[in-house]
């Protein structure tokens, strides 16, 4: 389903990005997949990739995209009475979070793991600031200077 950001366009400058990727965002086509957290900073997406191997699929990061590729080899067709699983070449991207990292991929049952973690540099997480009290001597002399 799309929708027409038209409206907005009319009174906003700068947003196209935002409303491509609420488009973007709105797509529930093929392959479909889950996104889990499987932790306090660790995250998953499982993507259904029956009939598909390994050789036959792709992920690729670039520029905080994760992009999961899959396009199995024409000479495997075979000649289906009736065909339910789907085997057409798909493409589906991720926009990662800030300073997250994909720490690894594994197919396993038809689906393909991607897992990911949100790693922090410690230049970016928070700290606790020392608070040191005045010391009274040094305030007393302070006030009589004034």
């Amino acid at each position: 389903m799309r929708y027409d950001y038209t409206p907005f366009f009319r009174s906003t400058v700068g947003f196209d990005r935002l409303f491509d990727r609420l488009d973007t965002a709105a797509d529930q086509g093929y392959p479909p997949y889950n996104i889990e957290r499987t932790g306090e900073h660790t995250y998953r997406i499982s993507v259904a990739v029956a009939g598909f191997s390994e050789k036959d699929l792709n992920a690729d990061v670039r520029d905080g995209v994760l992009t999961i590729t899959g396009k199995r080899d024409e000479a495997e067709k075979a000649e289906f009475l009736y065909q339910g699983i789907a085997g057409r070449a798909f493409e589906r991207r991720f926009q990662l979070a800030e300073h997250v990292e994909v720490k690894g991929a594994k197919l396993e049952n038809g689906l393909l793991h991607v897992d990911l973690e949100r790693v922090v540099p410690e230049e970016k997480k928070p700290r606790r600031i020392a608070i040191q009290a005045a010391d009274a001597r040094a305030l007393e002399g302070q006030a009589k200077a004034a």
